[in-house]
């Protein structure tokens, strides 16, 4: 059972790739798979390292990077197996690798893992937290972020369409994307940003992501906008919060 997760019924039902090349791709290499990241490294203090959500590739993330970019913060966008440029398949497993991978390959440009925040919207949150409880990160950053995968997966497959049980799929969910764990095994200060109009990963989320940092956690739940238009209607905000949080309290 150990690539339950990857079974084609899962990848086909969860994911949402596009394919399209962005200008100018930062490559990075993971296991013989082409990743088509973007990267404006200015050599600044400040940096995010951000995981874009279901359905979107790296190139709808410009107006962000410059947003960033103009408050003074470096940005790395990385994208996923199958998305955007990168070759590969999508696979929840290596969902979890490849953004290490991308992680990894940032700090060896010269940049310390100290002053990088990692940034996860919706199931770029399943990376974001693996990389948080992981390497020694500045910050972590949710967005409209996933705490139970458990709970999106149930909504598209049937763990008998997987040759799975019920207890089975909760299992191998439970031991690769325990989101609770590793948001507490992470060190840094967590901000969490939600809308309490989010139909899609409802506000719960959200809370439990939170209450798992504790004290290190800062829950931002916007009154206005849902999953796909959190940005449209709160993205000064957010890119203010980021900045902050990128910066440090010593920058």
């Amino acid at each position: 059972m150990s690539n339950l997760l990857d079974h084609p019924a899962i990848s086909e039902r969860y994911f949402f790739p596009r394919a399209t090349r962005p200008p100018l791709p930062w490559v990075v290499e993971a296991e013989n798979i082409e990743l088509a990241c973007w990267r404006s490294d200015r050599g600044r203090p400040a940096s995010v390292l951000h995981f874009h959500g279901n359905g979107e590739v790296v190139d709808d993330w410009g107006d962000f990077a410059r947003a960033l970019d103009a408050s003074g913060v470096d940005v790395v966008l990385a994208e996923y197996r199958g998305y955007g440029g990168s070759s590969g398949r999508p696979s929840l497993t290596k969902l979890l690798d490849d953004a290490l991978v991308v992680f990894d390959a940032v700090t060896a440009l010269g940049r310390k893992a100290e002053t990088i925040v990692v940034y996860g919207r919706s199931i770029g949150s399943l990376a974001a937290a693996h990389v948080a409880a992981h390497r020694p990160v500045r910050g972590l950053v949710l967005e409209s972020g996933i705490n139970d995968l458990y709970e999106r997966l149930a909504l598209r497959v049937e763990p008998a369409e997987i040759g799975a049980t019920d207890e089975q799929l909760r299992s191998a969910v439970t031991r690769l994307f325990d989101q609770t764990a590793k948001i507490a095994r992470s060190t840094c200060p967590v901000l969490v940003l939600h809308c309490e109009h989010d139909d899609m990963v409802r506000k719960h989320h959200a809370e439990r992501n939170a209450a798992a940092a504790g004290g290190r956690a800062q829950l931002v739940i916007y009154p206005r906008g849902d999953h796909n238009t959190i940005h449209a209607f709160n993205g000064d905000a957010i890119v203010e919060a980021v900045t902050m949080m990128a910066r440090g309290s010593g920058d």
